[in-house]
């Protein structure tokens, strides 16, 4: 028996087992109890009891029934471990462990190792862990199972890395191969050992994606327990990247997932990591809530690595709240538990911490041997993360106190030596912001000692972090991500819809239907999911129940906000619709609000007066069927089917009626959730056109710096002459040459003046025209060549500051009858996408923009770089909405796909690309004459 399963397989083991009965049921409930374990722990012990229950009496040879009963005993002694019982849990384990080596079942004996490894390490117990782990690898190759064998060797890959990063590296970085991580059972402990190695040598980047291939392989085999710890994981590297938003994502992922459970271990370590997120934003009071709450959930478990880890973020708590005593208590504690569990990472941040509180305690030389301490061990382990902690606690140690310099000094003081090994240190994490306030320290420093031209430079460094961290990017981003997800739990669930269809037909054909309704359920099953809109399947549900089922009376009733009351979203009676009409969910005599509250079908096959609630403007009914609209654990409403006839729906109708009930349950969930995404998409594109403004407004603002300061520069300049000549005047006499040399440099400043003001106000006119046409899309006659220099000049800014170029060749006498506005952020999408995707950070590239009018009422504009191209597999998709290859690096997905229904749907032309090693060239060919549009349609361009 394999130790994971995917979805499909519970599917099939589920219909099978709807039919069986008696002892019959055995090979079903075995493997049903076994993969559901983590799944639906509660149903898995139900199984497993009954499975037990039903043994004696299955007449199987004793080794076999032993062997059962075995892995029946293993379900259980999992559950007892997933409630924190250790020891319990130890002892059953260890008895089924007995059982299948008195049998020489070698899998059994795998999976008691296993569980019991696990149960040592939530005990702190690591080198018994460990030999658990080597027993259950041995196991497994005596049984031939390679799955299993490479799951443990990725799990004591995972704890090497923890106690010496570099050996294991060295031995398990080539371990695993290709063929072992497409297996999705083995793949999520092989990411999560990548996940960790990663993370410990601070390439914070690269761990969180491969949690996330963790995370995913975890959920579809039913490894809950590890799903969430790859939601923390992935929340605890997004907190050091400094993106606090979307790590409380998955934090709020974790927990969401954990509590359901009850399962102390996982909801203790997403309370912990939750509250550590908190305080690095400043909310200590809910972090000590969240902490004190952890700690007392994890305090059973106070040898296992997540109560460790909540002394850590206690501690680190407590220097923010300048408790200093009760933090180097907290490391202390911390320091214990590292050297027990010979994990190296807490070894180094115990001291930290430690060398940190005696700082402020005024013992210095203790603290400056303890930070010592941490910086040696962190280095050891190339964890840059907790060597530049440790640097800047060495540096805050000698900023308030005096102690000899360091050797090898070669900054002005101690305090900016560590600070400039921080930033050095640093600045080779992956992915990783350097924090502002690390700048801010330097600038702080520097300005102590009188060097205010270093303590400015840094103090714009620090400006610059922090823009970075906090500005309109990372929101766009932010919100890009959000849509990519929802789009990705659409396109899942849609799957997971699709399965439960043809798990439904599935099960059809185990209850003997005729081949012919088969066919005709599947067909009409592929027809009413496929619509994404709720009219049209009420109107395909309806077609059907009248051509397959006796149907006087049909409707659909669906949950209201709040699920208090049902509402008839459709309804037809003798061929004519019904009116809607509301229910409440208690009313005691409505069949519709008891199926609801109670999950379950209900048939009236012969009616009474009392036996039917009659709904306002209908007739009464012979015979009643009710079925709840349900996608998984969810209730949307329900569906009724009634006859004039008693006794119309037999186990063959009601079988057919409830298949369609559960084809429109998915196809209404899906028509739901498309709308959602829609309206998803619809936000960001708004977003998109904002952040455009703002950009252009900035770069404005930019060009704007020159000329006017310029201006002012010269004008103070001759107040300064002025004053100059007349305290001439007031003193020994003006001499006629003195004179002479004012009114020359006043007529030369009159000029400079007049040339920035000038050129100021031309581009603050051309700024009012562009903010005009970008914002109200209206359509005029305009130059060609002036809207374009006027684009290019908002944002000059950015392709200067690119150290790019670019040249226009334009001539002055191409009018366009158009839309000024979207023509301009056509060409601005174009520039953007050439400096975030066409040029390297290293050197400059050029772009160039041209016009010309080959045929009468027609003119080609080309946009072309020098870039590196765009690949070959990505041509066919570059139009498409939300495709992008810098996800998280500036790129939303939308800029070319806006550009292109504006070329071809607002201003009636075409768009081609030519890409090569050489750059790219962007073709627009338009009519100097615009179509006309209606002015809806015309707003509609970006959707």
């Amino acid at each position: 028996m394999d130790m994971f399963a995917l979805d499909d397989a519970l599917t099939d083991w589920e219909a099978a087992l709807a039919s069986l009965r008696g002892p019959a049921r055995l090979p079903m409930l075995l493997p049903l109890a076994w993969h559901l374990r983590q799944r639906d722990t509660p149903r898995a012990l139900a199984l497993a009891a009954e499975g037990l229950t039903l043994l004696p009496a299955a007449g199987l040879p004793q080794p076999d029934a032993q062997a059962i009963a075995g892995r029946f005993l293993l379900v259980r002694a999992e559950a007892t471990w997933l409630s924190g019982k250790l020891d319990a849990a130890d002892e059953q384990a260890a008895d089924a462990g007995i059982r299948f080596a008195a049998l020489d079942n070698p899998l059994g004996r795998a999976d008691a190792h296993w569980l019991r490894a696990w149960i040592a390490i939530d005990a702190g117990d690591h080198p018994r862990a460990e030999a658990e782990l080597e027993k259950m690898a041995d196991a497994a190759r005596d049984a031939g199972d390679t799955q299993r064998s490479a799951i443990a060797d990725a799990v004591n890959a995972r704890w090497s890395v923890l106690h010496d990063l570099p050996s294991a590296q060295q031995r398990w970085a080539q371990r695993f191969t290709r063929a072992e991580q497409d297996l999705p059972a083995v793949a999520s402990w092989i990411y999560d050992y990548y996940g960790l190695a990663a993370s410990q040598a601070s390439d914070f980047g690269a761990a969180a994606g491969h949690y996330l291939r963790c995370y995913e392989a975890a959920l579809a085999t039913g490894q809950l327990r590890m799903a969430i710890t790859a939601a923390i994981n992935i929340g605890l590297d997004f907190t050091i990247l400094n993106d606090h938003r979307t790590a409380l994502e998955w934090m709020e992922s974790a927990l969401d997932l954990a509590r359901p459970t009850g399962w102390p271990r996982q909801i203790g370590a997403c309370l912990m990591h939750t509250a550590d997120t908190m305080r690095r934003l400043g909310r200590l009071d809910a972090t000590e809530e969240l902490l004190q709450e952890a700690l007392h959930i994890l305090a059973p478990m106070a040898g296992a690595r997540a109560y460790a880890t909540a002394l850590h973020y206690l501690g680190d708590l407590s220097l923010d709240k300048t408790d200093y005593t009760a933090a180097l208590d907290a490391f202390r504690k911390l320091q214990a538990r590292g050297e027990a569990l010979r994990h190296a990472d807490f070894q180094s941040i115990a001291r930290r911490g430690q060398a940190h509180a005696l700082c402020f305690l005024d013992r210095p030389q203790e603290a400056m041997a303890m930070a010592e301490q941490a910086a040696q061990l962190a280095q050891e382990q190339a964890n840059r993360h907790n060597h530049v902690a440790a640097l800047r606690v060495m540096s805050l140690i000698h900023q308030r106190h005096r102690l000899p310099p360091p050797s090898g000094m070669t900054e002005p003081n101690a305090t900016l030596h560590f600070l400039h090994q921080a930033l050095a240190v640093a600045g080779h994490i992956n992915g990783y912001t350097l924090p502002a306030d690390l700048y801010e320290a330097l600038a702080r420093e520097y300005a102590h000692i009188g060097d205010y031209q270093q303590a400015y430079a840094s103090a714009q460094l620090a400006a610059a972090a922090r823009e970075k961290t906090h500005n309109q990017d990372a929101t766009n981003r932010a919100i890009a991500m959000q849509v990519q997800h929802q789009t990705e739990n659409a396109r899942a669930e849609g799957q997971h819809h699709r399965e439960l269809a043809a798990a439904e037909a599935r099960r059809v054909q185990l209850l003997q239907q005729t081949s012919s309704t088969l066919e005709r359920l599947s067909a009409i099953g592929q027809e009413i999911t496929t619509h994404l809109d709720a009219d049209a399947v009420f109107k395909a549900l309806d077609r059907h129940v009248q051509a397959l089922l006796p149907a006087d009376s049909m409707a659909v009733y669906l949950c209201d906000p709040g699920c208090d009351t049902i509402s008839r979203a459709f309804g037809m009676e003798n061929g004519q619709p019904l009116a809607s009409n509301t229910i409440d969910i208690d009313n005691p005599r409505a069949n519709a609000a008891r199926s609801l509250r109670e999950h379950s079908e209900i048939y009236v096959a012969d009616a009474g007066p009392d036996d039917i609630f009659l709904a306002p403007g209908t007739q009464l009914m012979a015979s009643a069927l009710y079925v709840p609209l349900l996608v998984g654990e969810r209730t949307l409403g329900v569906m009724t089917v009634q006859s004039r006839q008693p006794n119309a729906y037999g186990a063959r109708e009601r079988l057919i009626f409830r298949t369609l009930c559960a084809y429109g349950a998915i196809a209404l969930d899906n028509a739901e959730a498309y709308r959602q995404l829609k309206d998803a998409q619809t936000q960001l594109v708004s977003q998109e056109k904002l952040a455009a403004l703002g950009s252009l407004m900035a770069g404005v603002a930019h060009e704007l710096n020159t000329p006017i300061g310029n201006s002012l520069l010269i004008a103070s300049t001759l107040m300064q002459k002025t004053e100059e000549l007349e305290a001439q005047m007031n003193g020994a006499g003006l001499k006629r040459s003195a004179l002479a040399a004012y009114l020359e440099d006043a007529r030369r400043a009159h000029e400079l003046v007049m040339r920035g003001l000038t050129s100021a106000a031309n581009l603050v006119n051309s700024f009012k025209q562009v903010a005009v046409d970008r914002t109200t899309e209206q359509r005029r006659e305009f130059n060609l060549s002036q809207v374009s220099l006027e684009v290019i000049a908002t944002m000059m800014n950015r392709i200067r500051a690119s150290s790019h170029r670019i040249e226009v060749e334009m001539p002055d006498t191409i009018a366009l009858d158009s839309y000024p506005g979207p023509y301009g952020q056509v060409i601005a999408n174009l520039i953007n996408n050439a400096l975030l995707h066409a040029f390297t950070r290293e050197g400059s590239g050029s772009m160039w923009l041209r016009a010309q009018a080959p045929v009468d009422g027609r003119v080609l504009v080309t946009f072309r770089d020098n870039g590196s191209g765009i690949a070959p597999e990505h041509m066919s998709r570059i139009f498409d909405p939300f495709f992008t290859t810098k996800l998280g690096q500036g790129g939303s997905g939308l800029g070319l796909s806006i550009s292109y229904n504006i070329v071809t749907s607002l201003m009636g032309g075409l768009i081609s690309v030519h890409s090569s090693r050489e750059g790219t060239t962007f073709t627009l060919d338009l009519p100097l004459t615009a179509p006309e549009h209606q002015q809806a349609a015309a707003a509609q361009i970006y959707h």
